[in-house]
């Protein structure tokens, strides 16, 4: 009988598009497996590849207890039924009552911290209740992947299962999918917002920025792209209708933006596992600006591969911005090679997948003895 693995987590996009490479590793091994995650499109192409869906409907930022334990009570039947001989578990919710499931039900499982979110690293009651309910979560968690050291940082001062951590360079990048991409030409200079459209992803900043930067130098042009939540919908129609941006809505692939694209512009502040709108970017030999926020500095070289400014800093955005218009499109050329370089070198998806493959194989073999 085939050896079962299951993932849980709370997005189609995210699992499909980060951990697909560890699916089809999983299968390719001979071993079936199971997501379990709110519907979306691209579960469809998951069970196209092989795998077995649960539809699990998740109240991502809700703090409501009931809600939680009837998601932790759903995990805990869903994992009766399928019987996994391990779970990988990802984002705040899936990771914390998907632990505590497998922990009353004594199966081996992996936890990633994707990032912290904004209750977890402002100190308060929300803190300390997300916290304690880390500390339930792990009691025997076998292994806990982080995506930055500040992160790894944030549980080790806890005393979270802090002989279960491991560092892997985020969730990596696919670099045959995301290839390095002709430079274009500097006739007009374009920029790009990749995120989704919240105050914490520095929207405002970019908004701002982009006002002061287009009136200044005409032949720049700034784009959004991203699902806009409901809150910016008239303001992004207003800076539209301004010609400040061009907004394009949620687009299913990057790298047609990317070709045309001088850089990246990733100003978020939000509490980042790894961004992984940088090391795409990088990746597509992009030049990068971004903030000196954990997450986001990590993925690129000050001055080589971009350029960083202070977080939910207009003027020292607008600062980095005209320092990249400063350069000769040589140089821009130069920083986006370098960029490649880097994530080819620290930020490979098969580094991640090697890891997580090295970690299931232990309590594979801790079974079969």
């Amino acid at each position: 009988m085939k050896k079962r693995i299951m993932l849980i987590g709370n997005h189609d996009i995210v699992i499909y598009n980060f951990r697909k490479e560890i699916i089809e590793k999983l299968l390719e091994k001979g071993l079936a497996v199971a997501i379990v995650l709110p519907y979306g499109k691209k579960v469809d192409r998951l069970i196209q590849m092989g795998c077995t869906y649960y539809e699990t409907p998740i109240d991502r930022h809700g703090t409501n207890l009931v809600t939680d334990m009837k998601l932790l009570q759903n995990y805990k039947k869903i994992m009766q039924e399928y019987n996994p001989d391990a779970v990988l578990t990802y984002t705040i919710k899936p990771t914390i009552y998907g632990g505590m499931a497998c922990q009353k039900l004594g199966i081996p499982y992996i936890a990633n911290i994707t990032g912290l979110g904004t209750a977890v690293e402002n100190p308060g009651i929300m803190q300390k209740i997300t916290v304690a309910l880390y500390k339930k979560a792990f009691q025997s968690v076998r292994c806990v992947f982080f995506q930055n050291k500040e992160n790894k940082q944030f549980f080790s001062e806890r005393q979270i299962a802090n002989d279960k951590h491991r560092l892997i360079p985020g969730s990596g990048v696919n670099l045959k999918h995301f290839i390095l991409l002709p430079y274009p030409p500097d006739d007009t200079i374009e920029f790009l917002f990749i995120a989704r459209v919240m105050k914490e992803k520095g929207i405002d900043q970019y908004l701002e920025a982009a006002e002061i930067i287009r009136e200044k130098y005409p032949h720049t042009r700034f784009h959004v792209l991203g699902f806009c939540e409901e809150a910016y919908e008239d303001i992004l129609k207003a800076y539209e209708a301004r010609g400040v941006i061009q907004y394009h809505g949620l687009q299913d692939d990057v790298r047609v933006f990317h070709q045309r694209a001088h850089c990246t512009i990733h100003p978020s502040y939000y509490p980042e596992g790894m961004s992984n709108v940088l090391l795409e970017s990088e990746a597509c030999g992009r030049p990068v600006i971004t903030t000196n926020r954990s997450g986001c500095g990590e993925t690129m070289e000050d001055g080589k591969t971009g350029f960083l400014f202070e977080a939910k800093n207009t003027e020292s955005l607008v600062q980095a911005i005209e320092r990249f218009l400063a350069l000769s499109n040589e140089e821009r050329v130069q920083m986006g090679l370098n960029g490649r370089k880097k994530v080819e070198q620290e930020f490979d998806r098969q580094i991640v997948v090697d890891a997580y493959m090295e970690e299931i194989e232990k309590f594979l073999i801790d079974k079969n003895k």
